[in-house]
Parts: C-alpha cells; structure tokens; sequence
C-alpha cells in the first residue's frame, strides 16, 4: 500500500449515493442476509448528534474505496450528569481492498481527526482483533458498562479508546448505542430497492 496515494476528506453531498452503494457493498451478507448499514447511514447523516466534521470518505487514485462516520453519544455517569464520548459507524473499505491496511489507516485518521477537535473518547462495539491494533481496549477497563447487558455477560465487543489521556479516569457509568442506528427492517427494504438487486444470502458467522 503506498499511503501516498490515498486521500482522505470529507464527504461531500454528491458522494452520498455512491458512499451508500460502497457501504452496501462492504456489507452485504456479512452480519445478517443482505445489510442495513447503508441505509444506516443514510439516516445518521440527518441526526443532530451527526458529526459532520468527522464524516469521511477515502480515495484511491480517485476511486472511493472507504468511508468513516462518528456520532455524538454519552455515558451516563453514576453519579449523575453525562460525559461526552463519540461512537464510530459506520466505517468500511472496498471489499476487494479489505485486509490490505488501508481500513487501520482510515482509522488512525480518523481517529487523529477526532482528537485534533477535542473530543475525548471513542465507544464502540468491535473485533478487538482489529480495533486493537489502533489502541483500542475493553470499555470495562475504563469504568463504562454497555447498556442493558446483564452484569457477568460476554463485553468483549465493546471497546473504547481514550484520545485525551485520562478522559475517563475515575468514572463510571453507562454507554447507551445512539438511537438512531436503530432502524426498521420494512425501511431498510424500500431504501434497499433504490439499489440493483442482489442476492441475500444465510451464511455461518453472521450475527442476525
């Protein structure tokens, strides 16, 4: 990979039908049969908590080949009172560029974007496989519990990566995923049938 020919900007409105269609492509039978994180997406984009900033499209020799989304959210201290953290989604690269370094370069910029704006923490649910190698550590270890998640249940998946050292010592308290990931099945299918036909397909490993 030669990082010298990657650009990473921000998303402009005539990318969005073409950023939809690249997420959908990334996506595509991977977690459920057929995906929603395009329409996912689509959604966020009219959310306040919407990151406009942070909203990211990355190209190669002129190809749009990924992208990155972050929201606003909070924890909800103990305590009392919120602290501000972000969450990340989506994000994605080609599918035929997949695992090939461009997806951790995306994200360290990103990342780096977001701490350059002050924001102090990242929330997410992940593969520590992945989001490991860009410092990312279980949320647990940072206080922070996952919302409606029995106590003793499996966290694994959810991480977290300070970007102001010290942001989240000495709290503790719970992270609740934005609404507005939350989207109906019947509204993914009617935005799904502004795109060509594909196939949707029950596979092992997928999660819904």
């Amino acid at each position: 990979m030669n990082t010298n020919d990657v650009i990473i900007r921000l998303e402009s409105k005539e990318d969005r039908r073409a950023v939809e269609t690249l997420v959908r492509d990334a996506f595509w039978n991977v977690y459920r049969p057929g995906c929603s994180e395009h329409y996912v997406l689509h959604v966020l984009r009219d959310d306040p908590a919407f990151v406009r900033s942070l909203d990211l499209v990355m190209e190669l020799d002129g190809r749009l080949i990924g992208q990155a989304a972050f929201m606003r959210a909070a924890v909800t201290l103990d305590g009392g009172g919120t602290r501000e953290v972000l969450t990340l989604g989506p994000i994605c690269v080609a599918p035929d560029l997949q695992r090939r370094g461009y997806g951790r370069l995306l994200l360290e910029q990103a990342l780096d974007r977001a701490a350059a704006q002050g924001f102090g923490a990242v929330l997410l649910e992940g593969n520590i496989g992945f989001y490991g190698k860009s410092r990312f550590t279980f949320a647990g270890a940072h206080g922070v519990r996952y919302h409606g998640l029995p106590e003793g249940a499996d966290a694994s998946f959810f991480l977290c990566r300070e970007l102001i050292p010290g942001y989240l010592a000495g709290i503790t308290g719970v992270y609740r995923t934005p609404q507005g990931y939350f989207v109906g099945d019947a509204d993914v299918e009617a935005f799904d049938e502004q795109f060509p036909p594909r196939e949707k397909l029950r596979l092992p490993g997928q999660l819904f």
